[in-house]
């Protein structure tokens, strides 16, 4: 949520900001509401001080014995309750309303970040592991098939069970991701960060706190189905684990030696991704259902900016230490997510399916995390606050996060980039120590008929 404050004092810094994301938001009656909110609230104010002297006068009014004089003044502070009560309902129903509006406000983009309207006009800031490539093969074979041939990755199964978007990890699939998992968490352990093993169903305020509500509802999945209006109560799926993460700490207030808090978590997540059909979607890379190890920093304000490039950094670390090729991205105004005022894209290299906007070497790029400074944006929709000095007020802190990594994308890269020549798969070697020593991916014997093609028996 945006600071009320600086929309009352500077509209016009705050329009333009909103402008250069191109927001869709009419912030001239979100500040007509709150103008009528704070007239309310001064009126009930006035009229509250009025009636206390009222009844201060009606004492010594009755200690003096003029009754007709105390009778008109109980009268009027009578008048007066009755005024209080109806200036503060609609003082009640208009500040609710300038809530709900202010929730529908996207965060104002930090001043480094390049002007665009959209992905187009992110720029790109340096590479990795382009100079030293591995030996590839002359056709890469893309994942999806890769993985139906040597039956690790399962989808039509899945949709079977579940439903399209999803998908089955089998054998050597299912223990690289676990490997995935593990290796992952080890390297953020070594950067001093804290394990948390949050609950996976989130309160719909707490969604609302990280910025998901109410804006990307319909891109959730709630317990219970969609079909009533969702409160407070109300359990969804959850999309990342920044959001359990980030709310465990709402309503409290941190000490200033508690920061930097640096948390790291494993969940499964949920999101009713839309995207399109074709190579672009086909395979893991979107799907309904998937894990990421996610990073989650609470900081004071005056660092947070010198916290996000070192945030960047650590995430940065897992694909070094894989040997995946990437490139980071700084997003631009039109590209910034709802709560983020600067973002930094990790994309890794995925050689099989050529891309329009891939590298000169082929392939495509691939997302797998997004490193964000949402400065006091979600700790004020969130109420996460700490005290500089114990005598001193709290104040909001920030927040930010970081994917360390989406694995399914990460699973991608390595199918694709690891492979050689004879269809088999080369197991990072940061990885074989968590597959036992395992260097080679070979595959599996398929089961059933299916195995025999298509509508054969034996």
């Amino acid at each position: 949520m945006i600071d009320r404050t600086s929309l009352r004092e500077n509209p016009e810094e705050v329009r333009d900001a909103l402008e250069n994301r191109g927001a869709d938001v009419d912030l001239d009656e979100v500040i007509d509401i709150d103008e009528r909110w704070r007239e309310l609230k001064a009126r009930g104010d006035d009229l509250r001080h009025e009636r206390n002297q009222i009844t201060e006068q009606i004492g010594k009014l009755v200690a003096e014995g003029k009754q007709e004089e105390k009778d008109e003044a109980i009268e009027r502070s009578k008048e007066l309750k009755a005024e209080i009560e109806e200036v503060e309902a609609e003082a009640a129903e208009l500040g609710d309303e300038l809530r709900e509006r202010m929730l529908e406000i996207p965060q104002t983009p930090h001043e480094s970040v390049p002007l665009g309207i959209d992905e187009r006009h992110n720029v790109e800031d340096r590479r990795w592991g382009f100079d030293e490539l591995r030996d590839l093969p002359d056709e890469v074979v893309p994942h999806y098939d890769l993985g139906e041939e040597m039956d690790i990755i399962d989808e039509a199964r899945a949709a079977k069970t579940t439903g399209s978007g999803f998908y089955f990890l089998k054998g050597d699939g299912a223990r690289l991701e676990h490997a995935l998992i593990q290796f992952m968490m080890d390297v953020h352990r070594e950067q001093e960060y804290v394990d948390l093993f949050p609950p996976v169903p989130v309160k719909s305020a707490s969604m609302r706190g990280t910025g998901q509500l109410p804006k990307f509802a319909d891109d959730a999945y709630r317990l219970g189905g969609s079909n009533e209006e969702y409160d407070d109560e109300d359990l969804w799926l959850c999309p990342t684990a920044e959001v359990p993460v980030t709310n465990m700490y709402a309503d409290e207030i941190l000490l200033q030696d508690d920061l930097p808090l640096k948390h790291q978590a494993y969940t499964p997540n949920f999101r009713r991704e839309a995207g399109e059909h074709g190579t672009e979607t086909r395979g893991i890379v979107r799907v309904h259902q998937f894990n990421k190890v996610e990073l989650v920093n609470f900081v004071e304000p005056e660092n947070s900016y010198d916290r996000l490039e070192a945030l960047l950094g650590e995430a940065e670390e897992v694909l070094q230490q894989l040997g995946l090729p990437y490139r980071i991205l700084e997003l631009c105004t039109g590209d910034l997510t709802f709560a983020s005022a600067k973002t930094y894209d990790i994309e890794v290299w995925a050689p099989a399916d050529d891309m329009d906007d891939g590298p000169e070497e082929g392939g495509r790029w691939l997302e797998v995390s997004s490193a964000s400074n949402f400065e006091d944006f979600q700790a004020r929709r969130a109420g996460l606050r700490y005290r500089p000095e114990r005598h001193e007020s709290a104040e909001y802190l920030h927040t930010l996060n970081a994917s360390g990594l989406a694995l399914p994308r990460v699973m991608v890269a390595i199918l694709e980039y690891y492979q050689t020549e004879d269809g088999t798969v080369t197991i990072p070697e940061a990885l074989q120590p968590y597959m036992d020593g395992q260097e080679v991916i070979e595959g599996h014997e398929k089961v059933g008929e299916s195995a025999l093609g298509a509508g054969e028996r034996e």
